[in-house]
Order: structure tokens, then sequence, then C-alpha cells
């Protein structure tokens, strides 16, 4: 958290800085208004290009951890398995049901199944549960 922190404040004190330079530059008549934007707009992107990169990265790395066999050992489906991710969203039945166009009595059922499958007691015991077994 402290490297995001950091790395964050960087680069908004260099975008600062920037700001400033283009500035006092367009001020002082050595460079000329379009080309400061274009400047600006190129680091702009070189940021987001990098962020983004970041980002996709991090989501690869999580979807290969899942341990697709456990599921089928379980014999969870294809629903049951949206259901449990919609509760390690920590969404609500209803929510889950609007989310999947389900009736919040059929996400109910969906749950007990989980828990049953899962020998679990609660939606939080059945998280931790499907974490440990990696499956989600």
């Amino acid at each position: 958290m402290k490297k995001t922190i950091l790395v964050f404040s960087g680069l908004i004190l260099a975008l600062v800085l920037l700001f400033q330079i283009s500035t006092y530059s367009i001020h002082s008549g050595n460079l000329k208004i379009e080309f400061a934007v274009a400047v600006i707009a190129v680091v702009f992107l070189i940021v987001g290009i990098y962020i983004n990169k970041k980002s996709l990265h991090k989501n690869q790395s999580d979807s290969k951890d899942i341990n697709y066999q456990k599921i089928k050992e379980l014999e969870i489906t294809e629903r049951e398995y949206e259901v449990l991710q919609g509760i390690s969203d920590g969404l609500s039945n209803k929510e889950i049901a609007d989310k999947l166009f389900l009736s919040e009595s059929t996400i109910k059922t969906h749950v007990s199944n989980l828990l049953i499958k899962l020998n679990a007691k609660r939606r939080t015991q059945a998280l931790q549960i499907a974490k440990a077994h990696q499956i989600i």
C-alpha cells in the first residue's frame, strides 16, 4: 500500500512540475501552447497505458489460481458458482438476483446448495472454504 501511495504521489508531483514548467515556458515565449498541450497529452497517455497494464496483469494472475478441478469434484454448477462469486463480492441475495436476472428465492436455493456442497453453516464460512480450495 505504501508503494502505491508513493508512486501516485510521485506521479502527481511530476505532473504538477510539468504543468508549471510549461506555464513558465509559454509565458516567457519559448514554447508554443500547442506543443505544451501535446507533451502533456503524451504524458497522460503513457501513464494511462502503464496503469492499464498493471491492472490487467493483476487480473490475469488471479484467474490462473482458480482450481476448476475442485469445482467439478464438489459438483458446483455454473449458476451456483456465479452465486458464490456474488457472495464473495459482498452482494446480498437480492443484489445477486438482480445481477443474474433470477428471483431471490432461486438465489436462496443456490446458496443452500452451496452450503451443503461446501459443508458450511454460514455464507462467510462457505467463502473461507472456497478460498481454501482455491475456487474463488
